[in-house]
Order: C-alpha cells, then structure tokens, then sequence
C-alpha cells in the first residue's frame, strides 16, 4: 500500500471510520494530480471515471485528509479554496495571479530561515507556513502590452 494511502487509512481508523472506495478514488485523485485545486475542479476530475463519487462527499472528506496531515488549505481564490497535498514536500509561498487564477509556487531559504527566526524571538514553535501573494504573472502583464 502506497505510503500516503497507509497513512489516511491509519487516521481514519483513529476517527473510528473505514478508507471506503470513495475516499480511496479522492486520495488517489489528490496524489496524482500535482496541483492545486479546490473541490470543483477536484469533483471534475473523478466524475471522468467515477460516477460514483459525490461533490458531498468530496466536501465531508476534505476535512479528515486536512487533519491527517495529508492536504492542506493553500490559498483562497475567487471565493473557493485551494488544497494542495503536501505530504513530502516542503513549505513554500504562492504567488497568485489575480487575472488569470494561475499559482506559481516559490521556494525561498531567505523566507524559511526569517520565520524560524521570528519564531525563535517571540518562543513559537513552528510546525509549518502557509504564505501567498497576489498579483500580475507574467503572461497576463505582457497582455496589456
């Protein structure tokens, strides 16, 4: 059983509720699509090949892959959240481009080392960062031209 799979059966089991077909196809979705989504674009995606699995139950699973530590909430954007799985992969910052919705993930040592610092002087442990900016991506400034 792939790791994350093992996992969220592992917290699930913990919650007193069972890795059902629904929330193995949603889990299998997440893990194999490597980007950014909200649950609109995420129900798209598995109504291609599950005609079995519900916007409801996309939106009642979402919470439990949150706390297992297995997704996370990265951004809110055009009044809809965006999840990314993040389960092996290191923090990082969004910038959002607020023309064409498009998520450019940033890596910056400078950043992960000034909020360790932070953290330190004000006795904070800190587990993880969630940080966006908004603005113009490039293809979209070069439309005004």
């Amino acid at each position: 059983m792939e790791e994350h799979k093992q996992l969220f059966s592992d917290f699930l089991k913990t919650k007193g509720l069972k890795l059902t077909g629904p929330r193995q196809i949603i889990l299998n979705t997440i893990f194999t699509y490597h980007r950014h989504f909200n649950v609109d674009a995420l129900y798209d995606v598995i109504r291609k090949d599950h005609q079995n699995v519900s916007r409801a139950t996309i939106y009642r699973t979402m919470p439990l892959l949150v706390e297992s530590g297995l997704i996370k909430q990265s951004l809110r954007c055009q009044s809809k959240d965006h999840y990314e799985h993040i389960h092996g992969h290191d923090d990082h910052l969004h910038f959002l481009c607020i023309k064409c919705g498009n998520i450019i993930e940033v890596k910056s040592k400078v950043i992960d080392e000034t909020l360790v610092q932070l953290a330190e002087e004000k006795k904070f442990i800190l587990n993880d960062y969630n940080l966006g900016a908004k603005g113009v991506c490039e293809a979209c400034s070069k439309k005004k031209e």
